[in-house]
């Protein structure tokens, strides 16, 4: 077949233009009739093309073998599915003398004709989508794995990410929180997959049972929700891409910090300086859309939400309540008893009936026993034996004063001194480590061991002084008249008396 394009257009160019007759064509050019017409009728070479396609002889008895093993690929796990090399050697099995790359042009087009297509949705203001995402981070010099929360806003394209230490109740919480406090209103549709954090239980194609802190959530800002059906994520797409586009765009490289929240000031920073993008498509910058879309969105709420997630426990017999892979101590009273954890972001609470016993720094790690030492001062005063192995006191360091008090009680009371050198701890219960330190320095420099005498000097220095009423700024006052009070029936009964 002639292809050559300049010699096409050479060619007809010269004939249709009488600078040469047809024959002259065909003799100059070495062309057959039916080759200068075929020229001559079309502007370009057309592209040989075969009205079906080329059977393989060899393969088309084994094409409902390769489509049943591709069919039973779609049921099994990812990691375990037929290569094209593997079709290829159990249709050797069978007595297939053909080629491997015939096997996989068959395996392309089967897979061409199964895959899925999508139609393209249309995004309304006011509706956001939510999803987690993973990306690593060097935290303190280590690198390890942290929950990438993100926020889109289809209409505006606008989009918010957070990472914290785990996805979890708490984390999927102060998201949204901190989201609606970036954009400037709470959406009024959000759209989610199901996650365990938001969804109990699946009751049907869009049935779901949500969890009771996704309703508190829900409750507190007011917006409705939408779930993707399963194992349809194309439902939330705009978001689905996006994660990869934060990782991508803001934490490589791998990012080193030493604190999360310093990292998420920085991503807020870069998510802000992204609202100044134009996308292709869009009639304005993403700022600029953004504005135009908070009037669709609903009020943030003048109370401020507590991200939290409330569960039982129970305090053991070392005063330690589990929560999440850790203990926290709590008072050695409360052993034994039932304890209600609440877990934030920053802090983890411990209270018993209606009464705050408890609060620590939140650990997101494993195994890790977070003790307060003031916790065990009441038994250890039962017990001051165990004053110097005692291991929620292993690395509490007291200042000097303590240890010259510890010495001199110990020397005037002997075996008793231990015990009255837990006592003055124990009134850390009610003071803070900077008053008592000065109570005792004071109570040192004037001879006086005693923990009654430290309590004395420490209840006298909290005790606030009254001070005199003043009529100044109170003129309305000036004129009120107090008549002195009769004392007449008090001395008739001391006459009596």
């Amino acid at each position: 077949m002639f292809k050559d394009m300049e010699k096409w257009v050479e060619i007809r160019r010269r004939v249709l233009t009488n600078e040469i007759s047809k024959r002259g064509a065909c003799s100059e050019y070495g062309l057959q009739w039916r080759t200068l017409q075929r020229i001559l009728k079309h502007e370009e070479p057309a592209k040989y093309q075969l009205k079906e396609p080329r059977r393989k002889q060899k393969l088309d008895k084994f094409l409902p073998i390769i489509h049943e093993i591709l069919k039973q690929d779609e049921k099994a796990p990812r990691k375990q599915r037929h290569t094209a090399q593997r079709v290829f050697e159990r249709l050797q099995e069978q007595e297939y003398d053909g080629s491997l790359t015939i096997v996989k042009d068959a395996i392309r087009a089967w897979k061409q004709r199964q895959a899925e297509v999508f139609v393209p949705l249309a995004h309304r203001p006011g509706e956001a989508q939510v999803d987690f995402g993973e990306a690593q981070v060097t935290l303190r010099g280590e690198q390890g794995k942290v929950a990438m929360f993100v926020m889109t806003l289809p209409y505006s394209d606008a989009i918010f990410c957070q990472v914290f230490p785990h996805e979890c109740t708490e984390s999927f919480q102060e998201g949204h929180k901190r989201a609606f406090e970036f954009f400037g209103g709470v959406p009024r549709r959000i759209s989610y997959d199901n996650s365990k954090i938001a969804v109990a239980k699946i009751t049907g194609g869009r049935g779901r049972e949500v969890t009771r802190e996704f309703l508190r959530l829900e409750s507190h800002y007011l917006f409705g929700h939408h779930f993707c059906l399963v194992q349809r994520p194309n439902e939330k797409g705009h978001v689905e891409n996006l994660i990869g586009y934060s990782r991508r765009n803001y934490l490589v490289p791998v990012p080193e910090t030493d604190s999360l929240e310093l990292l998420n000031t920085e991503l807020e920073q870069r998510c802000q300086k992204e609202l100044g993008r134009k996308l292709r498509g869009k009639p304005a910058t993403k700022e600029e859309l953004l504005a135009e879309e908070q009037t669709w969105f609903l009020a943030i709420p003048p109370q401020e939400f507590e991200a939290r997630r409330v569960k039982p426990g129970q305090a053991n017999s070392l005063s330690l309540v589990r929560f999440e892979c850790n203990d926290y101590s709590v008072p050695t009273e409360y052993a034994h008893h039932d304890v209600t954890v609440i877990g934030g972001i920053e802090e983890v609470r411990l209270v018993v009936g209606d009464r705050l016993v408890a609060r620590h720094r939140r650990h997101w790690g494993k195994e890790h026993i977070e003790f307060n030492p003031i916790h065990y001062l009441a038994l250890l005063e039962r017990k001051p034996g165990a004053l110097d192995y005692a291991r929620p006191l292993e690395n509490w360091n007291l200042p000097e004063c303590f240890g010259v008090l510890r010495r001199r009680q110990e020397g005037e009371l002997e075996k008793h001194g231990t015990r009255e050198f837990i006592k003055v701890l124990r009134l850390l219960e009610h003071a803070t480590m900077p008053e008592l330190t000065g109570a005792v320095e004071y109570a040192l420099s004037i001879g006086a061991n005693s923990a009654d005498a430290v309590k004395l000097i420490l209840q006298a220095r909290q005790e606030q002084p009254v001070n005199l009423f003043c009529l100044d700024g109170h003129p309305h006052l000036k004129g009120v008249h107090v008549p002195p009070p009769h004392l007449e029936a008090y001395r008739s009964l001391r006459v009596e008396a």
